[in-house]
């Protein structure tokens, strides 16, 4: 505690406000440290859309191999965010958070120097690992080192990261894609996390709070296994199955990833701590909640990847024009996703399908306005001011409703589970979408592929409407603090 050698009446208050400026800089200082962490992960998810065609030019990638690319970042990162949760309760959260950092700038170094799509793909694996070990921890320490108001208000610029991050992703691509500094074309988009993620390990070291763990909960590692074979046997086949001629290879994996999802139901009902405990699924309204997120991502990823390629690929814009193309979608999306509150609770749950239905109608504009080859025009980026708010307005809201109605000791697995759900959606959007607008692309103009696409995740979207009508309404309050972290989406 600073003192003071004041000895007028207001010495005393003089004393007390220095104490409070030292604890609220160092809050600050923690905060900013766990947040920017949060904001590299996030940011890295779409960073790659933009840098796409430049990639694949430069590192002859084949089809599939861009895809892996864009999606194997995620992959990895979705599979291991259980599991990350569970090691940061087992070994210690300041010491997850420093060793998921250091593997994440490592690897973006890697991915920044990285010569073939091979090393790319690889590298966005352990990039995506390190990312999945340091992010539950950022939630974890803003529970235990902030209270009150200091609470509400750390989990508040959580949120506007987490949304930001997916503006800031297809901006800062195209901007540095644009940019070339000294002839390095898309490496600074992994690069720059390296000099960032050096300052925040040495402020970490010095700022982060030290705890030593507890035992807790195992970490299943068989279930881990089986889900990550069944993910890559889904996911592998999608993404180079039209490129291979949709070879007898790709079949039996997609069998096998059908057969390995049984064998993971099976294990997680005779694990002891399994990655997904049962009850957390008959928790009301879990099962609809999870088939709509799944499906409502599975759209937002197709879109965002594929509309990237047609602007750059079909249109010719420049990496920097395509990603400032994107803001107006994402600008509603953060307004959406961070206001919906400020609607009476009795209007959750309808806003989830209204917002779905919204959503539909933005990406049938979105059909009609590119069908022609044309650049974009009034109503293609009517379109985009429409997406943003549908889709901000039902995922915000459909997170909460399906938490709402699960118990307080278990909303850290159901906040792991629909985070996990919602990065896997990701994934298989840029899979399928992306495959089917690769395919239609090689024989067809770009419109005409981005149209088909559109349309295709429209009827996706309307499905997931329709499933939303069945949810049950917000239960109340009892996990508002439990579920705080999931009020806007991980993109």
């Amino acid at each position: 505690m600073s003192q003071t050698i004041a000895t007028s009446p207001g010495g005393t208050h003089t004393r007390r406000r220095s104490s409070g400026e030292s604890t609220g800089r160092r809050s600050g200082i923690l905060l900013t440290i766990l947040l920017v962490g949060q904001f590299m992960a996030i940011l890295d998810v779409q960073v790659t859309n933009v840098a796409a065609p430049t990639i694949r030019t430069d590192l002859h990638a084949s089809s599939g191999g861009l895809q892996l690319i864009i999606t194997g970042y995620t992959i990895a990162y979705a599979m291991l965010l259980i599991t990350g949760a569970r090691l940061g309760d087992r070994l210690g959260h300041r010491r997850l958070f420093l060793g998921g950092l250091a593997l994440f700038t490592a690897a973006s170094l890697a991915c920044g120097l990285a010569g073939s799509s091979g090393m790319l793909i690889g590298f966005r694996l352990v990039q995506g690992a390190g990312a999945a070990l340091m992010i539950p921890q950022v939630f974890s320490l803003i529970q235990r080192q902030f209270h009150g108001r200091e609470r509400m208000r750390a989990l508040s610029l959580y949120g506007a990261v987490i949304a930001g991050g997916a503006i800031a992703g297809q901006v800062v691509g195209g901007v540095l894609v644009s940019a070339d500094l000294w002839g390095t074309g898309w490496r600074p988009v992994f690069l720059i996390n390296v000099p960032i993620g050096v300052v925040l390990l040495i402020a970490g070291l010095r700022a982060l709070p030290t705890d030593h763990g507890e035992p807790g909960r195992g970490l299943d590692l068989p279930g881990l296994v089986v889900l990550s074979l069944a993910v890559l046997g889904f996911v592998v086949p999608l993404v180079f199955g039209h490129e291979e001629g949709w070879p007898l290879w790709g079949w039996l994996c997609l069998a096998g990833a059908a057969v390995l999802m049984a064998v993971f139901v099976a294990v997680e009902r005779r694990a002891r701590s399994p990655l997904i405990p049962g009850r957390v699924l008959r928790s009301p309204g879990m099962i609809t909640a999870v088939i709509t997120i799944f499906a409502l991502m599975t759209s937002y990823g197709g879109f965002l990847f594929t509309l990237a390629l047609h602007l750059q690929s079909g249109l010719g814009f420049s990496p920097l024009r395509a990603g400032l193309t994107f803001v107006p979608s994402a600008v509603c999306f953060a307004i959406s996703s961070l206001n919906w509150r400020r609607m009476p609770p009795h209007t959750y749950h309808r806003m989830i399908p209204t917002g779905l239905f919204v959503g539909t109608l933005s990406l049938v504009l979105l059909l009609l306005s590119v069908r022609s080859g044309d650049a974009p025009g009034t109503l293609f980026y009517i379109s985009q001011v429409i997406f943003g708010l549908g889709f901000g307005a039902a995922f915000s809201p459909l997170l909460t409703v399906a938490l709402s109605h699960v118990a307080p000791s278990d909303a850290a697995d159901a906040s792991g589970l629909l985070t996990t759900v919602t990065q896997l959606g990701n994934v298989v959007g840029v899979a399928t979408f992306g495959t089917l607008y690769l395919s239609q692309v090689a024989t067809s103009p770009s419109g005409h592929a981005e149209s088909l696409t559109s349309g295709v995740e429209a009827l996706l979207t309307l499905v997931a409407g329709g499933l939303a009508l069945l949810l049950p309404r917000l239960a109340g309050p009892k996990t508002t603090g439990e579920s705080a972290s999931l009020d806007t989406p991980s993109h």
